[in-house]
């Protein structure tokens, strides 16, 4: 088991309902009309060239004191007395079979504390909750993080079946929810998203049509068939992979299937798409599930032919090791890591590295979670004040300022985000798994 740095649990808030959307975008405009004389910054703003990225001096905070009145204001005002510390929560999946997943992004973010230690002249603490990669771990940390006075911001989910209820949670008490890796259409739909909810990872539209563009077009296949876990990650990118595959290159999807978590034996149900035989089977789940699945459709007869391929779920070493010899050959779907630049390479790689102990990096969202931090305390110096010693951020400016982020030079690109919180630059890649390493193999470089 790895070790975790830092883990605080917290206790539990009642939650209130969120209500009066529309009359928080008058009070947010007075807002940040009264913040104006603030000299941090735009949150938009790039930084030097000379500096890597997010990782510029802090803005100051001398503002526009005592011309926002925190106790009427909509969510009223983070407030942090003069020598305290910024809080920044986290809920990512760090226990577990998907652990890799939450710790390769907590690394991530430690990794941008380390470079930025102080937020609007602070120094900057995490609370460490587990997200369980499920409804009910999302639930338990969003409401053990409300117990922190006065946090000002939470990077996570890791997974999207827990961002749903954590979206909810924090929104309706006005605190921001950054995920570095839910990648569920549904999260940044006009219907469902909650308004203090943003991630800095990809819109699984994107990687559902690329996988499918990858397998119609690359591969030159024309049958195909899926398996999900019911999770809403799983769920939504199979459905994507399979309307695209059809849309794009007139494929036929012979079977969509579902299994669940904690399930080990799957010969049903790949014996009920080996009856058509498809030339691929896409399972874009988990590890332990995926890890099985890789080896039962070895050996699953109508299915020697097929192809095998998954997603960013399962991009990890411990799937590797888990699958074995079986996972020869799979392919994977994921964000694009072909950022590698001068910093990655040789300031963000090592930092990462010592600080996790690992020898790699253990899954692809670790440089989301890195654009995460930095993005929030761009956000953060932009509408900053201080009185009397005390640092005062308006919790309904700090959204709009996250979500007015502009053309910002991240690690992962330049992120933008819309109104409906997704902000990536997003690239996906395929990789291939041989001599048992991954290996991005589309689009070329």
């Amino acid at each position: 088991m790895r070790e975790i740095p830092e883990h605080t649990i917290g206790g539990e808030n009642q939650v209130q309902k969120y209500m009066r959307w529309s009359a928080v975008l008058v009070v947010l405009m007075l807002v940040l009309a009264a913040c104006q004389a603030d000299p941090g910054g735009d949150a938009s703003e790039e930084p030097d060239e000379s500096t890597p990225p997010a990782a510029s001096e802090p803005a100051a905070t001398e503002g526009a004191t005592g011309e926002v009145d925190c106790e009427t204001v909509e969510f009223g005002c983070i407030e942090i007395p003069e020598g305290d510390e910024l809080v920044i929560g986290s809920a990512l999946v760090i226990t577990g079979a998907n652990e890799t997943l939450g710790l390769d992004s907590q690394y991530g973010i430690e990794v941008a504390k380390e470079m930025r230690p102080e937020i609007a002249g602070h120094t900057v603490r995490f609370n460490h909750q587990d997200d369980g990669c499920s409804t009910e771990g999302g639930t338990a940390a969003a409401r053990a993080l409300l117990s922190e006075e006065n946090i000002v911001a939470v990077i996570g989910t890791s997974c999207s079946s827990a961002g749903i209820p954590a979206a909810e949670i924090l929104s309706a008490e006005g605190i921001m929810l950054v995920s570095p890796s839910n990648t569920a259409p549904s999260l940044t739909s006009e219907e469902e998203h909650q308004p203090f909810y943003a991630r800095t990872a990809h819109n699984d539209k994107i990687q559902g049509a690329a996988m499918a563009q990858f397998v119609c077009e690359v591969l030159g296949l024309s049958t195909a068939a899926t398996i999900d876990d019911g999770s809403a990650y799983a769920d939504q990118l199979a459905a994507v992979f399979a309307e695209e595959f059809q849309s794009q290159c007139g494929g036929t999807i012979t079977a969509e299937e579902a299994v669940s978590v904690g399930d080990t034996d799957f010969s049903g149900v790949l014996g009920n798409i080996a009856a058509d035989s498809p030339e691929f089977l896409y399972f874009p789940i988990f590890v332990a599930e995926g890890a099985l699945i890789t080896q039962q459709a070895k050996d699953t007869a109508g299915l020697e032919d097929t192809l095998l391929g998954g997603a960013d779920g399962y991009f990890s070493p411990d799937w590797l090791a888990a699958a074995g010899a079986d996972a020869e050959g799979h392919y994977l779907s994921g964000p694009d890591l072909n950022f590698a630049g001068d910093f990655y390479e040789s300031e963000f790689l090592p930092a990462y590295m010592e600080f996790s102990g690992e020898d790699q990096t253990i899954s692809v969202f670790h440089a989301h979670a890195f654009d995460a931090y930095n993005l929030i305390a761009e956000a953060v110096e932009a509408v900053a004040f201080t009185a009397d010693g005390t640092t005062f951020i308006p919790r309904g400016a700090l959204r709009d300022a996250f979500m007015a982020t502009s053309d910002y030079p991240g690690l992962t690109g330049n992120l933008t985000c819309d109104e409906f919180g997704d902000c990536a630059d997003a690239k996906i890649s395929v990789s291939q798994v041989t001599d048992g390493a991954f290996e991005r193999i589309w689009p070329e470089e």
